[in-house]
């Protein structure tokens, strides 16, 4: 999971687009605010967008990228909010300016595979949206299972009718016949040369992985994204300590305290978004000590070699942790 950055400072941009783009999704166009170009970003990337309220949240860039001019995204209206999707959906609107973090890939394609598999549910379609714009505008081999619980609640549905890739889309809802629901056992009958990128709610990923994993797929052809996750404390869980490689200073970590928050209390800043394991934002080396892993972000295969973890998630094993800060 390389991440691949434009690197630099923040940028301000300009709201030039709000709209409904489904049942509780609003869609955004937002260009620079000196009127040029933005930076470039490959298919997967996201942005986080500075929302108003302090929040930071990260939103896949879904318009294609090729193109300079614009970036678009999308976001879901989440019932239990903490702040993010609500002050997106109700503070946010077209003329604002809104301060934004320069693209990032933890999701990024993989051009040289013989084949893609997408898929997609609900709001998870964003990164692949991108994604497909790049494989049809290259003529690569590809599919695009794209689903929702109805048509009503399905982002972009137009778009990817009337698009060029429209061909290589399945489209399924949860309400539809059963014939044309996602028959996972089908799709994922891989071959060799496929690699598999899936994205959407939790219970949809679990499913698609665990199916993929149960068919053979190995870890360097499966590529995901979680949008979201349940952080909680759990009965067992213990004070332990986390040491800088660079200072040699010993923080610790109370049994109920993420690593982050026992960072920032100690005046030690660390790059977060999610603050829920799943968008890599604050991914950091491990040089010393076990971690307990409880993100969604790293593979089985990458938790396994424990040379790198969530803090604002995962936990220790171990007595102390040796990070590379």
């Amino acid at each position: 999971m390389a991440e691949v950055s434009a690197g630099g400072a923040s940028l301000a941009v300009r709201v030039a687009r709000k709209w409904q783009e489904a049942a509780g999704i609003v869609a955004f166009e937002l260009v620079a605010a000196d009127g040029g170009d933005l930076p470039p970003f490959t298919p997967g990337a996201h942005v986080d967008v500075h929302v108003p309220g302090g929040w930071r949240r990260s939103y896949s860039l879904c318009n294609d990228a090729a193109e300079r001019h614009r970036y678009q995204i999308a976001v879901l209206k989440e019932p239990a909010s903490r702040g993010g999707s609500l002050g997106m959906h109700e503070q946010v609107q077209a003329g604002d300016m809104l301060t934004i973090d320069r693209p990032r890939n933890h999701f990024p394609l993989d051009e040289s595979a013989g084949r893609s598999l997408l898929l997609a549910g609900g709001i998870g379609v964003t990164p692949l949206l991108s994604m497909a714009e790049r494989l049809g505008g290259r003529g690569a081999d590809f599919a695009l299972h794209y689903c929702a619980r109805t048509p009503q609640r399905m982002a972009f549905r137009r778009r990817i009718e009337g698009s060029a890739f429209a061909a290589r889309t399945r489209l399924h809802f949860d309400d539809g016949p059963p014939a044309q629901r996602l028959d996972l056992a089908e799709v994922l009958d891989r071959s060799h040369d496929t690699h598999l990128y899936v994205c959407g709610p939790k219970g949809f990923m679990d499913a698609v992985l665990s199916q993929a994993r149960a068919a053979g797929w190995p870890d360097a052809q499966v590529h995901h994204e979680y949008f979201s996750a349940e952080v909680a404390t759990q009965a067992g869980d213990c004070a332990f300590e986390v040491k800088l490689a660079s200072s040699g200073r010993v923080i610790p970590v109370a049994h109920d305290q993420s690593v982050v928050q026992a960072l920032a209390g100690a005046g030690i800043e660390i790059p977060v978004s999610c603050e829920q394991g799943v968008c890599g934002t604050c991914l950091t080396r491990v040089l010393e000590g076990q971690p307990e892993h409880r993100d969604l972000y790293l593979t089985p295969t990458e938790q396994a070699a424990n040379d790198q973890f969530l803090p604002c998630c995962s936990r220790a094993r171990s007595a102390r942790l040796l990070l590379d800060l």
